[in-house]
């Protein structure tokens, strides 16, 4: 039996589903938001092949941790947080409903009061300090620039002998790879349209991230 497609799963709506990605489920019920990652049966086929999503559980399961860690540990405004968990292969977090628009609905000075208020949110990040890698919960999930060069193998990283390790965002996006990491990780790429890694022009920094990580993995 061939995978299900992206159309075969739009078919088979559940009650108050949004939509679907090859990751991820969404749902909203009135001010209540609720993702999930796709279970193995619902794996899509795409140019003939099966996209597997990479580390999905566990990186809805950092997004709620880090959620939760940020809510009691700073003043950041953040969605509030009802639920995180593990259920049938599957991760669920459910949250508040924020209502928002994106950055290109505005126009230019908008954009610069937003990014002024990021800038000041990502230094907040960086006061809190760690010698562990990664999230709370202790998942090693580096940015999505670094995560493609990934084999697919859970990161384990040597704790550091000092707190030297920042809270980093890693990427602005609803990738969600925030965690306790050198600060060379942190890029803005939410200063100008298109994906989270370097293009034309701009400095690929991959390689370097790539070489800090394996010198301290275990």
């Amino acid at each position: 039996m061939a995978p299900p497609t992206n159309a075969d799963l739009n078919a088979k709506r559940e009650q108050q589903y949004i939509s679907i990605t090859p990751e991820r489920k969404y749902y909203r019920c009135g001010n209540t938001w609720m993702k999930r990652s796709l279970r193995p049966i619902e794996w899509q086929q795409h140019d003939g092949y099966i996209h597997v999503p990479m580390l999905n559980t566990q990186r809805v399961l950092n997004e709620g941790a880090c959620l939760k860690y940020l809510a009691e540990r700073s003043n950041i405004p953040l969605p509030k947080l009802y639920a995180c968990f593990e259920d049938d292969g599957a991760a669920c977090l459910v949250t508040e409903y924020v209502e928002g628009v994106g950055m290109n609905e505005l126009n230019k000075e908008q954009q610069q009061l937003v990014t002024k208020e990021l800038k000041k949110y990502l230094a907040t990040l960086k006061t809190l300090r760690s010698d562990l890698w990664g999230g709370p919960d202790a998942s090693v999930l580096p940015p999505y620039r670094v995560m493609r060069r990934s084999n697919g193998r859970v990161w384990r990283m040597r704790p550091r002998k000092e707190y030297s390790l920042v809270f980093c965002h890693n990427d602005l996006s609803a990738n969600n790879y925030g965690g306790f990491f050198p600060p060379e990780f942190e890029r803005k790429f939410y200063t100008r349209p298109g994906p989270s890694i370097a293009l034309a022009g701009e400095v690929d920094d991959v390689d370097m991230l790539v070489t800090m990580i394996e010198q301290e993995r275990l």
